[in-house]
C-alpha cells in the first residue's frame, strides 16, 4: 500500500482503485478507510477512487502530538494527492471526512473539482450540535448500551435487525478497533473544535449537500446551513436515513452523488 508523508513527517496510508477521473473519499472521525468498504467499488467503477487512513487509523501513523484539526487532516489530504500524482479531484467527505473537505475546497481550491458534504456541520459555533439525550446516550458508563447507541444512530432499527438476521456484526463505521486511546481523544478533540463558517464563503466548487433526514448524530439542521453559504451548492435528503445514510441507504445516495459528480 502507498505511503505518503505529511510536513511533520507522518506517514500516511492510501489506496487507489479503478479507473477515470480522481475522486476522494473522506471518512468520519475514528475511522479508517474502511468505512468506505461498502460502496467503494460502486464509485471505483466510474472513477480514480483515493481512500486513505486517517493519521491515527489503520496503517497510517499514529502520533500523539496536537497535530490532529481538520484543517491539518485537509493538509494530510493534499499530500496524498501529491504523493499520488493528482493534481485536481472530486472529494467526497462524510462526518469529519465533510468537515476536513470543506477546508480543503476553501485553502486549495485548485485542487478541487466537484465537492459533497455528507451528514457533516460547519462547526462551532454556527453549526448545530446534538442533543444532551445523544450526548448522554453515547457516554454512559455501560458500554454495551452506548455502542447500541451508537449503531442505532447510524442506522435505522430495521435495517440493523435485518443485518443481525443474516449474521453480521461488524460495521467499519462504528470506529477503528485498532486505534489507541490518544488516537481517539485527539480525533474526538479535532472534530469538536472545527469552525468553517467564514471558509465557507471561499468555496468555489459545484458543491452537492447531502443528509439523511433522520440524522440525530450530526443534526440535519446543519444541511440547510451549509447550503445556503456556499454560493454553489445544492441539497438533497435521504428520506428515512440516519447518519450512515450512504450505506444502507446506498440505493438512493451513491447513484445520487454520482450523477452530481459526472455533472448530470
Amino acid at each position: 500500500m502507498p505511503l505518503a508523508f505529511a510536513d511533520d513527517g507522518t506517514g500516511l496510508a492510501y489506496e487507489l482503485r479503478g479507473s477515470g477521473a480522481p475522486l476522494v473519499l473522506l471518512s468520519g472521525q475514528s475511522n479508517s478507510r474502511r468505512w468506505w468498504d461498502p460502496v467503494v467499488a460502486d464509485f471505483a467503477a466510474a472513477f480514480t477512487v483515493v481512500t486513505l487512513d486517517w493519521r491515527g487509523t489503520g496503517e497510517s501513523d499514529r502520533p500523539d502530538t496536537d497535530a490532529y484539526s481538520t484543517r491539518g487532516f485537509a493538509d494530510d489530504v493534499a499530500a496524498v494527492l501529491a504523493d499520488a500524482g493528482i493534481e485536481r479531484a472530486h472529494v467526497y467527505g462524510t462526518s469529519m471526512g465533510g468537515r476536513v473537505a470543506q477546508w480543503l475546497a476553501a485553502d486549495r481550491p485548485d485542487q478541487v473539482d466537484r465537492l459533497v458534504l455528507g451528514c457533516t456541520s460547519p462547526g462551532a459555533p454556527h453549526g448545530v450540535e446534538r442533543g444532551p439525550e445523544v450526548r448522554r446516550a453515547l457516554t454512559q458508563p455501560d458500554q454495551e448500551a452506548a455502542a447500541r447507541a451508537l449503531r442505532e444512530l447510524m442506522y435505522t432499527p430495521a435495517w440493523l435487525a435485518a443485518q443481525q438476521a443474516a449474521g453480521r456484526t461488524r460495521f467499519h463505521t462504528l470506529g477503528d478497533p485498532s486505534m489507541p486511546a490518544h488516537a481517539r481523544r485527539r480525533h474526538l478533540r479535532a472534530s469538536a473544535r472545527h469552525d468553517a463558517w467564514d471558509a465557507l464563503l471561499r468555496i468555489k466548487a459545484p458543491t452537492l449537500v447531502v443528509h439523511g433526514s433522520d440524522d440525530a448524530f450530526n443534526p440535519a439542521a446543519n444541511a440547510p446551513l451549509l447550503t445556503e453559504r456556499i454560493a454553489d451548492a445544492r441539497m438533497r435528503w435521504v428520506p428515512g436515513a440516519r447518519h450512515a445514510y450512504f450505506e444502507e441507504f446506498a440505493d438512493v445516495a451513491t447513484p445520487l452523488v454520482l450523477g452530481f459528480l459526472r455533472g448530470e
